[in-house]
């Protein structure tokens, strides 16, 4: 059996950031293989991301998952492994300003995923989510209110403003796999300000069922490969979030204390 043209490192167990990558792998019927999902007796594990870590591909040492090796091309960071990939698997035009698009579009996205994550980390990342409550219950409060609307709805405005149905028009690419992911993530995660914030996204929901069906990501969706959502990865569902702060509620349902008027 010949090698995989791609080796994907990345934690076996969450979809995490690595999701981004493997659904351009997917979509574009690229020969990989997920190595930390392999047993430890085939080289996978989590060893195997460690081994990479240290420095064992060569000497351009990557910070942190995911990162994708080719040959001996090894590289980090989930935007620039898409803005490689994105040529040689056919996921962007060859216009050197449309390329320079679909990664700024990335890179947008990429700022997502941190305002995300940090609804259930936004202390510190080594601290567990029980540990900080209730510094999550206020920035997810803020995140759903403000940064949800604003980020999905500049999405919005950048397909209204291509004619859609993707970011590039009619020409699909990376990204719109991406906008796909940002879309199922937050609908698990946030289901119910979701409901309320899509009759405004009719563009975004309408990519988001288009990549959904297109064969390959169908296939992949449907496979034991696409790891389901769950309380490890980026996109959590911790219902608490979305409703109002124990705190807060109490007050709100307190008489409010009768005022003393000296008489």
């Amino acid at each position: 059996m010949s090698e995989p043209a791609y080796v994907l490192y990345y934690w076996p167990e969450i979809q995490g950031r690595g999701e981004f990558v493997r659904l351009a792998l997917e979509e574009a019927g690229a020969a990989y293989v997920d190595i930390a999902r392999l047993p430890r007796s085939k080289g996978g594990g989590v060893e195997a991301i460690l081994r990479v870590l240290r420095g064992e591909l060569g000497p351009h040492l990557p910070f942190a998952p995911p990162i994708l090796q080719a040959g001996d091309v090894v590289v980090a960071q989930t935007a620039a492994i898409l803005q490689f990939l994105g040529s040689r698997l056919g996921l962007v035009p060859a216009d050197p300003v449309d390329q320079l698009w679909v990664h700024q579009l990335q890179l947008t996205v990429a700022d997502l995923v941190v305002e995300v994550h940090d609804t259930h980390h936004p202390i510190a990342v080594d601290l567990y989510y029980a540990q900080q409550k209730p510094e999550a219950h206020r920035r997810t409060r803020h995140f759903l209110s403000e940064r949800v609307p604003k980020f999905l709805g500049y999405f919005e405005r950048v397909l209204e403003t291509s004619g859609g149905p993707w970011a590039l028009g009619k020409t699909f690419s990376y990204v719109d796999l991406s906008l796909f992911q940002m879309m199922e993530g937050h609908r698990y995660a946030f289901p119910r300000r979701m409901k309320a914030v899509e009759p405004r996204l009719p563009r975004l929901r309408a990519l988001t069922e288009a990549v959904r069906h297109r064969p390959r990501i169908a296939a992949y969706l449907a496979s034991e490969r696409r790891i389901p959502f769950n309380s490890d990865g980026i996109f959590r569902q911790y219902p608490e979030l979305e409703r109002r702060a124990p705190e807060k509620a109490a007050a709100r349902a307190r008489p409010a204390k009768r005022r003393r008027t000296g008489k």
